[in-house]
């Protein structure tokens, strides 16, 4: 671990810094498969309210 002397004679412990790296943009299929699981995720979100909605006792 790297360790500083401050003034004083204080020791001061650094975390160590991760690895720095450039993110990819996602390629066409990656993009492809995003879209696909965000229209499955909004329709299971809006068949769940559907139901939620069909079987409540109000009345409106």
């Amino acid at each position: 671990m790297p360790y500083t002397n401050e003034e004083g004679g204080r020791l001061n412990n650094f975390a160590s810094e991760p690895k720095v790296y450039k993110a990819e943009p996602p390629t066409n299929s990656q993009k492809r498969n995003y879209i696909i699981l965000g229209i499955l995720a909004a329709s299971f979100v809006s068949a769940i309210i559907f139901v939620a909605f069909s079987v409540s006792n109000v009345s409106s």
